[in-house]
């Protein structure tokens, strides 16, 4: 059969995706990605917050006109919505043949074919609707209705999810050849009070070091340049299985992989970013000098709200304590605006600190009322139209702040990763430099030169000759 699949959320729900895909194919499966001419269609959905929630209703109910409209005889839907709202997809989506949560990847096969094996537990299956008219419902009755995301989960699984890939489990890369994401861990045992993640992932588990290396050396081999090492909280690795050090360890590992260029890390958290990462990361010549440490707030009162174990007077130690070990490095942070209780002297607060620390990269969200969260019992207190407005005082502070820098790094010479031709100009290639990651940076943007030099993954020494509010404009140096 063809099967065509929809990834939807985070990398971490991208590796997923991509075993799953692995799993269908080494099963005999085609691969397709035309929506319209597949025989199955998967979409693994995300539902951290209300938009992604949104996105993924939405996905699911434009996959389900294929049903009636393309060739397509079954519709699976996997990941976070699917673990979070199991019986309210059933009861109003009708058109999904099968639920598969999160810690339910290897089941991807059964349910495509729709069978149980032998001994094994039972899937959520449903029957496909017989008839041509959909019964109506919340998410049918109308087009107002119809893109409404589920607002209570209906039922849970009786026990969290567990399962985690390993290096021979089959995998198919949905990334460029020359990138490519790896899970070193699984799940998250924190309880931060917005988030759901741990409801949704499950408790925290790292894989053995020798799984990944064996993974990073089979994606060396098949040409991958640079790796991304993801989790919920990376730098918690290995803690769980009571080996301190485990992080350094790994990344001095990786560093002697034959073919590896770059080794990135993403989704640090400030109370387990230890010396001997920090460490590891300045010695190692191929790890990026690239930090990604999601802070949420600067306001103490907000951080203890939010259940934040961090402080501005920490978070200020810490952050100078990273650059004194890793000199150059890039930081990269994102924020939470509109948390229950927050006030202006709060984002003031905020605002002082990403003046006072010059970080590379600043992301910021608005606060989403999420059922399963503590913070789903406070008051949602701060209007929508307060929180978009203290989101753009932010990000409109970092956009000033990020033009200064830019601007100040034209005549710099510097080495970047080719990743394919531009979007809207074909003789113009898009690259990154160690300090930007891809798909949530900025870029450099390579004018000047002869596209058919260069190929996705070539590495190439420019001179930075231009900036805007974010991305730089370079030229390649010929030797």
């Amino acid at each position: 059969m063809k099967i065509g699949l929809i990834s939807l959320g985070c990398p971490k729900n991208l590796v997923d995706s991509e075993v799953m895909l692995g799993l269908a194919r080494d099963a005999g499966h085609e691969l397709t990605n035309d929506a319209a001419g597949a025989d199955v269609l998967v979409v693994n959905t995300c539902a951290f917050i209300d938009s992604a929630k949104q996105e993924s209703v939405d996905t699911i109910l434009e996959m389900a006109r294929h049903k009636k409209d393309g060739a397509c005889r079954r519709l699976i839907v996997t990941g976070c919505l699917a673990e979070r709202y199991r019986g309210e997809l059933r009861t109003q989506i009708p058109e999904i043949d099968a639920v598969l949560g999160t810690g339910e990847v290897p089941d991807i096969v059964r349910a495509i074919d729709g069978t149980t094996r032998a001994g094994a537990a039972p899937l959520t299956f449903y029957r496909a609707p017989t008839t041509k008219q959909v019964a109506p419902g919340p998410l049918h009755a109308a087009p107002s209705a119809r893109h409404r995301a589920p607002s209570q989960p209906q039922t849970a699984p009786s026990t969290r999810p567990s399962y985690i890939y390993d290096a021979e489990t089959p995998r198919i890369l949905a990334t460029p050849a020359h990138y490519a994401y790896v899970k070193v861990a699984e799940g998250c045992d924190y309880k931060c009070a917005f988030c759901i993640i741990p409801t949704l992932r499950g408790h925290y588990r790292s894989r053995p070091a020798d799984s990944i290396v064996r993974e990073a050396r089979a994606l060396a081999a098949r040409g991958v340049k640079e790796l991304l090492l993801i989790s919920q909280d990376t730098t918690f690795y290995g803690i769980d299985l009571h080996q301190r050090g485990a992080l350094g360890r790994l990344l001095r590992e990786l560093n002697a992989v034959e073919g590896l260029e770059w080794i990135r890390l993403l989704y640090l958290y400030p109370t387990t970013l230890d010396d001997d990462t920090l460490a590891a990361m300045a010695e190692g010549e191929k790890v990026c000098k690239y930090i990604d440490l999601p802070l949420q707030h600067a306001s103490n009162q907000v951080l203890k709200r939010m259940k934040r174990p961090g402080s501005r007077q920490k978070y200020d130690r810490l952050l100078a304590h990273i650059r004194t070990r890793v000199p150059g490095v890039a930081l990269r942070t994102t924020f939470i605006v509109g948390f229950p209780g927050e006030t202006d002297t709060d984002v003031e607060e905020l605002c002082r600190f990403v003046s006072d620390h010059a970080f590379d990269h600043v992301g910021v969200f608005t606060y989403s009322h999420e059922e399963g969260t503590s913070a789903h019992s406070l008051d949602d207190d701060v209007p929508a139209k307060v929180k978009a407005s203290r989101r753009n005082r932010v990000m409109g502070l970092q956009k000033r702040l990020t033009q200064q820098r830019q601007r100040a790094r034209v005549g710099e010479r510097a080495r970047v990763l080719v990743d394919g031709p531009a979007s809207d100009h074909e003789l113009v290639l898009k690259a990154r430099l160690a300090s930007q990651a891809p798909e949530i940076d900025a870029s450099v943007y390579l004018t000047e030169c002869d596209p058919s030099r260069y190929r996705a993954g070539d590495f190439a020494e420019v001179e930075i000759v231009g900036a805007w509010e974010y991305d730089l404009m370079a030229r390649p140096v010929l030797s």
